[in-house]
């Protein structure tokens, strides 16, 4: 009967979602509280409303379903042949909310579990997050984790990112930004490369120089940024090699081909080994930084709480603030780029 109610609506023009189930969600809530109470006082109870409100909903149902689906007397309340049948279809589907209600309680209340979608930039992705997702697995065996590695910036909830990390200075949005560490840029070449061809003083100098730069995912090269004379300022540099990949431009930069300026917490280890040098230091900006975003910090999930607090614990951990070392003067660059070359050789 409530087939041909919702043909009957769809065949009048109305939309039978909008014209059926507002009005019977109620009456089925009713309906089921009375069932099960075998009362409509106690349903109302149950409910939180009244009696005669019960009743009303009640009514609205066994008018949309035309037929009569509890048999009431003075002293009993009991289920037709036809309210037997619909309660029996109801059940399954009353049940399955009630367990959802339980498993949503769960994951509110319970250990962390279910699965994480992570997006993060692919050098700070393979660097910093991929590392440090085993010791949060280690910690969380129910949290299934899967992290994608793109230079995309995601759209949390069309791409369904439940934490997305994201580098440089982020533009106003409605997400939750939260900034684990300041991004540090570094122009960084290798020791020979240096020795042979010496290293920019200046910003301008720079288009003297043999460039590696980064296809972004949109298709534009990435900018260079600086801070001269207290300004913002940026440059795209022409360059004989690029690539869309951060860890390929660093293998390039090691091999001795160029110039490029990457996140310092990519090329650390290598400016305290000496295996790179950097230049314009004192032009580095100091406005970015490496953030943790997810969509709300209402009701969050026990898994994304339990992530977010354990990146930004063991992130900020690490010994990734490194200034980048000093540059020795242009006349000592042959005999201390040779003692580094030593050292890294060794």
């Amino acid at each position: 009967m409530l087939a041909h109610s919702l043909s009957d609506a769809a065949a009048g023009g109305h939309d039978p979602l909008t014209s059926s189930f507002s009005a019977s969600y109620a009456g089925v809530v009713a309906f089921i509280a009375v069932a099960t109470e075998g009362s409509f006082a106690r349903a109302g109870e149950r409910l939180g409303v009244g009696r005669s409100a019960v009743s009303r909903s009640v009514q609205k149902l066994e008018a949309q379903l035309a037929a009569r689906l509890f048999q009431r007397t003075t002293r009993a309340t009991s289920l037709t042949r036809e309210g037997e049948l619909f309660f029996e279809n109801c059940r399954p589907g009353v049940e399955r909310i009630l367990q959802a209600l339980e498993e949503m309680r769960d994951l509110r209340e319970g250990p962390p579990r279910g699965l994480l979608r992570i997006a993060a930039p692919l050098g700070f992705g393979r660097k910093v997050v991929a590392p440090l997702i085993a010791g949060f697995r280690a910690r969380h065996r129910d949290v299934a984790v899967e992290l994608v590695l793109d230079e995309r910036e995601c759209d949390l909830v069309k791409d369904r990112i439940d934490v997305a990390f994201r580098d440089g200075v982020l533009a106003d949005s409605q997400v939750i930004a939260k900034q684990l560490i300041p991004m540090q840029m570094a122009v960084c070449a290798a020791p020979g490369y240096a020795r042979r061809n010496g290293l920019p003083q200046s910003v301008d100098e720079i288009a003297r120089h043999a460039c590696i730069n980064q296809r972004l995912a949109n298709g534009r090269l990435r900018e260079w940024t600086f801070r001269v004379d207290g300004r913002a300022s940026a440059m795209t540099p022409e360059t004989g090699l690029t690539l869309n990949d951060p860890a390929l431009i660093l293998e390039s930069v090691f091999a001795g081909e160029g110039l490029a300026q990457l996140p310092a917490c990519l090329v650390c280890d290598a400016l305290r080994a000496g295996t790179l040098v950097t230049c314009l230091d004192e032009f580095s900006p100091d406005d970015g930084g490496h953030y943790l975003c997810y969509l709300s910090r209402q009701q969050l999930p026990k898994r994304i709480r339990a992530f977010v607090d354990f990146m930004t614990a063991s992130v900020r951990a690490l010994d990734l603030d490194c200034s980048p070392l000093p540059r020795p003067d242009a006349a000592s660059w042959p005999v201390a780029l040779a003692a580094r070359d030593v050292v890294a050789n060794a």
